[in-house]
């Protein structure tokens, strides 16, 4: 009898808006290495949520694959380099290509706010 494990993965498709923003943020270029771009972004309990695309840590069994889910460790700072916001973590760039509709911009402004002047991370 075969040991069978079933895994349910989900994500999510680009939309044509998230591809051609991501095609911008890579013809733009960065000073700094970047580790994936993110669309459908939303700041929550000092993390970042959103579906990654181009992540250069992608595993054999499909972590951090195109079109998935993806919540981020504690994030450092946020700050506008060019026409796109990018997202520090402890060990990670991520370029924010798209937010989520109705409250991404939102609490990336909440984030901003809040976060003047604290680096407390998560215990």
């Amino acid at each position: 009898m075969l040991n069978t494990l079933d895994v349910n993965l989900h994500g999510k498709r680009h939309t044509d808006f998230d591809l051609t923003r991501i095609a911008q943020a890579q013809a733009q270029g960065f000073d700094m290495p970047v580790t994936a771009y993110l669309c459908g972004v939303s700041i929550k309990a000092r993390a970042g949520i959103g579906v990654v695309f181009g992540h250069n840590g992608k595993g054999k069994y499909g972590r951090f694959d195109d079109g998935h889910l993806i919540r981020t460790s504690d994030v450092i700072k946020i700050e506008k380099d060019g026409r796109f916001w990018v997202m520090t973590t402890r060990n990670s760039r991520y370029v924010l290509a798209t937010f989520q509709r109705g409250n991404g911009r939102a609490s990336l402004r909440d984030f901003l706010r809040l976060s003047q002047g604290q680096n407390d991370l998560t215990p």
